[in-house]
């Protein structure tokens, strides 16, 4: 714990905009409760937007969720995010009493309160899977106004549409295969929010992925697989995927791959590649897939902001009025 917290100091020294943590249900990851360490990080931090990574709003309880990051938006004087999501693992759902069998209604269902709740101090809301809500107060209520909501998406046309429909700001996590694939997905976005009504020049989109970052491009990929295959091969048993290889790793570092692995040069590329494809506003990378070593997780963190983000905040501020985080 006290490793993650100094990670998230540093993310905040080095000039990074964003740090965002998962919520996980699993002896392999320590952040259960997000929110809490979000705001052990907001009285360490001065400028880092605070958010989770994702929050699994389907087996959480949306009163909860909404009071838990308007107290962290008010620690942070007004950092808080909310990246509400169906989660990637399934071990929240019997936990806390839910059937997976209702997994797209539970999401749909508590989304819509969440949003309510957002919207407005006294809410009237009823559904299936909660008890309804007649005028009640939800408190306390945040800095920012509207508390922001990210919707993110595995890859589902169902769940990008929904996100444009409401319009809402888009997290896509591209964590295998070739990026251009993706792109219709973006283009589904956009439509579905100008279809409803929503501008979607002021839509934020995000790419989420996997990465991380050494010196020399030899020594990322190094270090970087033993603990991304002991990881994504230990879920893929659990799933039924095939096992992870070396060449399979490597391929996937390349420009065209979907993972960030590699030198500042290398990043900077694959960020600036990615952009043209997609013209996001925000690129989110997971710097650990396994256990890495603290001191070089730290390194990579410092690499990211020190020599990547600088880089990359110029050239896209060259190419268009956008701001990129």
């Amino acid at each position: 714990m006290q490793n993650l917290l100094e990670t998230m100091e540093l993310a905040d020294q080095v000039g990074l905009d964003v740090f965002a943590l998962g919520e996980h249900h699993r002896p392999d990851f320590i952040s259960s409760a997000p929110a809490v360490i979000l705001a052990a990080a907001a009285a360490r931090t001065q400028s880092i937007r605070l958010s989770s990574a994702v929050t699994v709003l389907s087996s959480d309880d949306p009163v909860r969720v909404f009071q838990s990051f308007a107290t962290l938006d008010l620690i942070s004087h007004g950092r808080a995010e909310i990246m509400a999501g169906r989660g990637s693992f399934i071990e929240s759902f019997p936990l806390f009493g839910y059937d997976l069998k209702d997994y797209n209604e539970l999401f749909s269902e508590k989304l819509d309160l969440l949003l309510q709740i957002r919207e407005h101090e006294r809410v009237t809301w009823s559904g299936k899977h909660r008890p309804a809500l007649d005028n009640q107060g939800v408190y306390p209520r945040p800095v920012q106004n509207p508390l922001p909501v990210w919707i993110a998406v595995g890859g589902t046309p169902e769940s990008v549409i929904r996100a444009g429909t409401l319009g809402l700001p888009l997290a896509l996590a591209i964590i295998g295969g070739l990026p251009e694939q993706f792109a219709p997905l973006v283009e589904l976005y956009y439509r579905a929010a100008q279809h409803s009504g929503h501008d979607p020049s002021q839509l934020r989109f995000s790419i989420n992925s996997h990465g991380y970052i050494a010196d020399e491009r030899q020594q990322a990929i190094d270090e970087a697989f033993p603990p991304f295959a002991l990881m994504m091969n230990k879920i893929g048993r659990e799933r039924g995927w095939p096992g992870m290889t070396r060449q399979q790793f490597e391929a996937s570092c390349t420009l065209r791959g979907a993972n960030f692995v590699g030198s500042p040069d290398d990043i900077i590329e694959k960020i600036l590649f990615q952009h043209e494809i997609f013209g996001h506003h925000r690129l989110l990378l997971q710097l650990s897939v396994g256990t890495i070593p603290h001191d070089k997780m730290m390194h990579a963190i410092e690499l990211l902001g020190t020599k990547v983000a600088p880089v990359v905040r110029a050239e896209i501020a060259s190419r268009t009025a956008k701001p990129v985080e």
